[in-house]
């Protein structure tokens, strides 16, 4: 008898991402080295991942119909706002950050954002490249944080 192919879900995200558990059954994220990576592919995962946030905070806060949900979280994500969050986060940064938000803004992309000034733009790569930077790390804990701040400008 053919023994089955079928994996979990569970499964395959442990295969897609490499995922191993420590010895409690705890996931525990491979090793990162975030020079390994190009800042465009640290803003490519750290844009998914911050309007994931966004979408996320904005559920909690109300159930209402999707088109509102749809336009608030639109105008969260849109590269003038992230822009106007990078004037808040900045001081914020810590070393590190600070100079992966200036690989992300400084990198050469050839595409642009199609309501938004290239500053604006390259801000913004910037600011996502810092979110996708902190989502691969496994530091979720800061990157929520560094939303907020960047969202309400005040720190708990």
């Amino acid at each position: 008898m053919e023994k089955s192919m079928t994996l979990s879900a569970g499964e395959i995200l442990d295969l897609l991402s490499g995922n191993v558990q420590d010895p409690e059954g705890q996931v525990v994220l491979p090793d990162f080295d975030a020079k390994q990576y190009s800042p465009l592919t640290l803003a490519y995962i750290g844009d998914a991942i911050y309007e994931l946030i966004i979408r996320t905070m904005l559920v909690r806060q109300a159930n209402e119909a999707v088109s509102r949900l749809h336009k608030k979280a639109s105008d969260l994500v849109k590269a003038e706002k992230q822009s106007e969050m990078i004037a808040v986060l900045e001081p914020f940064f810590t070393e590190e950050e600070l100079h992966i938000y200036h690989r992300g803004r400084n990198a050469k992309a050839y595409t642009h954002a199609k309501n938004a000034s290239i500053q604006e733009y390259r801000r913004a790569t910037g600011f996502e490249a810092v979110c996708g930077y902190l989502y691969l790390k496994g530091d979720m804990q800061r990157l929520t944080e560094l939303v907020r701040i960047g969202l309400t400008g005040e720190q708990k």
